[in-house]
């Protein structure tokens, strides 16, 4: 089992009197941490939102009820919380009238959590999120050698525990995990009326990988109207299945300032989609691997780093570009991924030139540690 660098940033917030709330995408071991560290108090209860009585329990529950369920209970942990009606109303109860309880809750999206749970929890939660696991976390396990052996494969077959563990078995796990897990929140949605645009959705963005993406032109493909598509690129990102960056622009006139691209959580998951899992050297898409797999390391690194600031892409009319951009305590620091070092990249003259303060480097496949390890 791999140590979750998420497991030290709860530590520091356990006894605060504030309930700790974990989400992310499903099968990215939320369950596996919360019994973890279960092990180390007295006292605790565990309780799973996907057994019926203790759903029945849970549901629009009153004060008395809960003492009933909880009684001596120090430490409360409800896996999969969204699944109970009114599971906001419930656990601001719980921490206003408890406070000796110290409550864990996990869900797997942001659906029903975003809706029952942040508004009655404000000023009540600590909220992480757990990511399929870390380039840091990997690398933290096996070692330097072992990990820069096998990163085509993770370039290839992504990330998440259960294809890690499970080698020579990577296929069959993430066909299984796209087709079993992976969707499950986004098709329970009432919104969700037609099941195979999703899929067609999720190829097409698939195949923009890298690249901008118009909503207008997935609208004119897919042969839905505009609207049905941003719907749906919502919920997958409110799901982890996706995620989306914006353009950076500071109104000069040759940038683009309302472009997006999306990028998945996890290669694997990317590359299930397509079904191809063909080694680098046959593959035309090394360079959009590269790129997703940077960023969403990224991301993990900069959640579990505590580090706050806001991420873009940049680019002009001209087609000038800078791959992925942070904006911290007002200062732009912009990458540009070339998967070979001795590949060359043309930094843009144009953003030197407008933005000469930012800090330009170029991540390779040589050097990439330095971008994805809290500790280069």
């Amino acid at each position: 089992m791999l140590n979750r660098a998420l497991e030290n940033l709860i530590a520091k917030k356990i006894n605060s009197g504030k309930a700790i709330i974990i989400i992310g995408p499903r099968q990215t071991g939320k369950t596996t941490l919360l019994k973890k560290i279960i092990k180390k108090y007295k006292n605790t209860l565990y309780l799973n939102a996907d057994d019926s009585v203790v759903n029945n329990q849970l549901k629009e529950a009153n004060l008395s009820s809960l003492k009933q369920t909880l009684k001596n209970s120090k430490y409360v942990f409800i896996d999969e919380a969204q699944r109970i009606k009114d599971i906001g109303l419930t656990l601001k109860l719980i921490t206003d009238e408890m406070p000796n309880i110290q409550l864990f809750i996990t869900g797997s999206s942001s659906l029903d959590l975003a809706l029952g749970v942040n508004e009655p929890l404000t000023g009540r939660k600590w909220e992480y999120y757990l990511f399929p696991i870390s380039w840091q976390e990997y690398y933290d396990h096996f070692g330097n050698i072992e990990a820069n052996r096998s990163f085509e494969q993770r370039l290839i077959f992504g990330m998440y525990p259960d294809v890690i563990n499970r080698i020579g078995d990577e296929i069959d796990t993430l066909t299984q995990l796209c087709g079993s897990y992976l969707y499950k929140d986004v098709l329970a949605y009432k919104d969700i009326r037609r099941p195979e645009l999703l899929n067609n959705l999720l190829n097409a963005l698939a195949l923009q990988l890298g690249n901008e993406v118009s909503y207008q032109e997935l609208s004119n493909l897919l042969q839905v109207d505009k609207n049905t598509i941003i719907n749906y690129i919502s919920l997958l990102e409110k799901t982890y299945v996706i995620f989306k960056l914006n353009s950076f622009s500071r109104n000069l006139r040759n940038e683009l300032n309302k472009s997006r691209k999306i990028y998945f959580y996890d290669n694997g998951i990317r590359n299930s989609i397509i079904n191809n899992f063909n080694p680098l050297n046959k593959r035309q898409d090394v360079g959009a691997l590269w790129e997703n797999f940077m960023i969403s390391e990224r991301m993990k690194f900069l959640h579990y780093n505590n580090i706050h600031c806001n991420i873009y892409f940049w680019r002009t009319w001209q087609q000038q570009e800078i791959d992925y951009i942070e904006e911290r305590e007002g200062k732009l620091f912009a990458f540009e991924f070339k998967f070979s070092p001795t590949k060359k990249a043309k930094i843009s003259k144009t953003f030197i030139n407008n933005y000469p303060d930012s800090e330009i480097k170029l991540i390779n496949n040589s050097n990439f540690n330095e971008f994805i390890l809290s500790d280069k």
